[in-house]
């Protein structure tokens, strides 16, 4: 954790920058924790309150969120790089007030729909910017272990909300009281953003003059958000293989947060039960970020995502093959292991690879593929759910999930050798 020091008083570093870096873990919890609210709710919400019996129109609200998500993670990047981090975080969650509140009132599905919308703007701008917030203040020695416990503050509060959430739609129903967590969670980061986080720019241009580039090369500061966007899409080999994986791995969660549920209820399990299930994967990742975070700075990044992928993809296949509470549970736990070793390596690769001067965009475009997965699962499964069936669309995602593993095993380069 060692910490460089330049004029004015900026520090990289974990220790050095520690009160400001556990403030925006809180901070991420907070955001995770607005997600986490829908988690077990919505998917009940659409079959038992509006009576959607098209899978493919249940799932719309997951679409609209990770498609508006998607984008604004795109811009949010530009706008971090533009205007500062803190602005774009604050903003992040004056747009997060009216979400709980309009899933309470929803008098029709067009409502929880548009809610979606704001929500996927929130997520968007608020966790791309912790994540962004994060890297300027590790420096590139700690990289994975601070993604590690910025994804892992974010997921497991999902996690602890959903179960939350379950356990209180069990007892008081599935409406106001489950959705009254995120009207004081979006207060509370709101609160915390505008009065207590710091900016943090300015140790993103103090690692910038620590790396200069040579004129011309891809690293050089004034490149376009376009030339960014195909550096990191396509042309690089480590970029682009991150980003195919990490639009996978939404697109898993999609499947996890609007299938699992309702294929979970079709056996007969309780509301309770299901939010125990619902809780259980993320709560694994969430924790498991902690130590897979920091792993990745020892042992490297590429073989990490790979035997992610293919662990997820084996436990997504357990879902299909399963019919009893145990069965799922243990598949739930595997699916929380493969995505704790993906996740934060991930964004390790993006923030190994990309400059300090055009980094933010790199995640930004990075976070577009990646949230992206959630439209792209919402509408996969739904279609192949109405057409074939759950367990179709759950073999299938299993499959694309393996074959991502196998792209990562066989494009990506090692962006983080062990010393």
């Amino acid at each position: 954790m060692t910490a460089t020091v330049p004029e004015h008083g900026i520090r990289l570093g974990l220790r050095a920058n520690l009160a400001q870096f556990t403030l925006l873990v809180a901070v991420n919890a907070l955001v995770g924790g607005m997600l986490g609210q829908e988690r077990v709710v919505l998917p009940l919400l659409a079959a038992d309150v509006f009576h959607l019996s098209a899978y493919t129109a249940s799932l719309t609200y997951i679409a609209a969120f990770g498609a508006t998500k998607a984008i604004t993670n795109f811009f949010a990047g530009t706008l971090c790089d533009r205007y500062g981090r803190k602005p774009v975080l604050v903003a992040g969650w004056l747009i997060a007030l009216p979400v709980p509140l309009l899933l309470i009132w929803a008098p029709a599905w067009s409502w929880v729909v548009a809610a979606n919308v704001l929500l996927g703007m929130n997520q968007g701008l608020t966790w791309s910017t912790t994540v962004i917030m994060k890297i300027d203040l590790a420096g590139p020695a700690r990289r994975g272990l601070a993604m590690g416990f910025n994804e892992a503050a974010g997921y497991v509060a999902l996690a602890a909300t959903a179960m939350a959430t379950g356990a209180i739609a069990a007892r008081a129903g599935l409406r106001p009281e489950p959705f009254l967590l995120g009207i004081a969670y979006a207060a509370l980061g709101l609160g915390l953003s505008l009065l207590v986080v710091r900016e943090t720019r300015g140790h993103a241009r103090l690692e910038a003059a620590d790396h200069p580039s040579p004129a011309g090369s891809d690293h050089h500061e004034h490149l376009t958000t376009a030339r960014i966007a195909w550096i990191t899409s396509v042309r690089d080999k480590a970029l682009s293989a991150a980003s195919q994986a990490g639009m996978v791995n939404n697109l898993n969660d999609a499947l996890a947060w609007g299938v699992f549920p309702l294929l979970f209820a079709a056996h007969g399990l309780s509301v309770a039960r299901i939010g125990i299930l619902g809780a259980l994967y993320p709560a694994v990742w969430g924790f498991g970020q902690l130590l897979t975070g920091w792993w990745s700075d020892r042992v490297g990044r590429k073989h990490l995502i790979t035997a992610g992928m293919l662990i997820q993809a084996a436990a997504i296949a357990l879902v299909a093959l399963g019919t009893t509470f145990p069965l799922w549970a243990t598949a739930q736990i595997l699916l929380g292991v493969g995505t704790a070793l993906v996740y934060p390596t991930l964004l390790a690769v993006i923030g190994d690879v990309a400059h300090p001067a055009w980094r933010a965009r790199a995640v930004g475009v990075y976070r577009l593929w990646r949230d992206g997965g959630f439209a792209v699962g919402a509408l996969l499964a739904g279609i192949l759910a109405d057409a074939y069936g759950l367990t179709t669309a759950v073999w299938t995602v299993a499959a694309l999930t393996a074959v991502s593993g196998l792209v990562v095993a066989t494009r990506m380069y090692e962006t983080h050798p062990r010393p």
